[in-house]
């Protein structure tokens, strides 16, 4: 930790211990004598901390704060992943229906979000005007089946669901044991097992017609199996099946991609004409068709020639929609 956050550390150490013991505190912070010294002095000195040492405790705690200036420790800022974090948390929470199952839950996390947020520089509600997050492409989810999904899940009770697959626009009813819920790319989806196709199973909660827990006991999978057999691939469509798909991106598109993580198993290669090669496992090509799709003429794919061909078959077909 740097040095901003040793001292909110040592802040919260002495104000839930009342006294702490000098190598107590230098194995919370895991520094030398020489940097925990340094730190006290610097918050005694400069920060007006009002930290004593307690010679009948043998420890140090905060004294009454006597005249002079204020004890104010410097603004904690947040990287850009933990502000994301925070702010998608805050703001997710927000959005839940209160009424719902995690309804009793929501406020206590919040407050709890808002004092997080408040040790950076300026309020909670300056943050908040400060930091947009802007959704892009989510789907609705009825808050009725969120708290079904979510109650079964803590339950372990198996659910009863009518489902629209879109891709076959296809309605049927199954019978599913809920295993996990993941959000991603601003949608949720339910990992389950699905007791008619005898297989684990990725289905989009907006994409629920109907749902009821029913009194039955949730199979045992566990949520390592789940991982092998779903986190491998490329995007929310995954499996055990990986192919490598090999892309070529232009130099233009290069300034852009090469600083964007794909997969995290991903293989980058940087071309000597400024090109920008990209190599991503994938299982079922849908979502890496689109991710491919949205950059035109910008990227080429190289293999597998499967893949190729179905990208051009599907470039070919959209140019024809503007021929003449």
């Amino acid at each position: 930790m740097n040095q901003t956050e040793r001292y909110y550390q040592i802040d919260q150490l002495l104000h839930e211990r009342g006294c702490v013991a000098f190598d107590d505190l230098r194995q919370a912070l895991e520094v030398s004598r020489a940097t925990l010294n340094r730190d006290l002095k610097h918050l005694r000195d400069r920060l007006h901390a009002p930290i004593v040492f307690d010679r009948d405790s043998g420890g140090y705690r905060f004294d009454k704060p006597g005249v002079g200036p204020r004890y104010q420790l410097p603004g904690l800022w947040f990287s850009s992943d933990e502000v994301l974090a925070l702010m998608t948390m805050y703001q997710m929470l927000e959005s839940l229906d209160t009424g719902g199952l995690l309804g009793p839950h929501i406020k206590p996390l919040m407050a709890r979000l808002s004092a997080l947020l408040e040790t950076a520089d300026g309020s909670v509600n300056e943050m908040l005007k400060r930091i947009h997050l802007l959704p892009a492409q989510t789907r609705r989810v009825k808050p009725k089946f969120f708290e079904i999904i979510g109650a079964a899940l803590v339950k372990r009770r198996r659910l009863q669901i009518d489902y629209y697959v879109r891709s076959r626009n296809d309605h049927s009813s199954r019978e599913v044991s809920p295993l996990r819920l993941v959000h991603y790319r601003g949608n949720w989806y339910l990992d389950a097992w699905c007791h008619r196709s005898e297989g684990i199973r990725m289905f989009s909660l907006d994409a629920i017609e109907r749902a009821s827990m029913t009194d039955k006991r949730a199979k045992d999978v566990s949520l390592k199996q789940v991982d092998e057999e779903l986190a491998a691939g490329y995007g929310i469509y995954r499996g055990t099946k990986l192919q490598w798909a090999t892309l070529i991106f232009s130099a233009e598109a290069a300034r852009w991609v090469r600083a964007e993580v794909w997969h995290p198993l991903q293989k980058t290669s940087e071309l000597p004409d400024g090109r920008y090669e990209l190599k991503i496992p994938y299982s079922v090509p849908a979502e890496l068709e689109m991710d491919i799709l949205r950059h035109g003429e910008n990227v080429e794919v190289i293999s597998p020639a499967a893949l190729k061909t179905k990208i051009t078959a599907r470039l070919t077909k959209a140019a024809a929609r503007y021929a003449g």
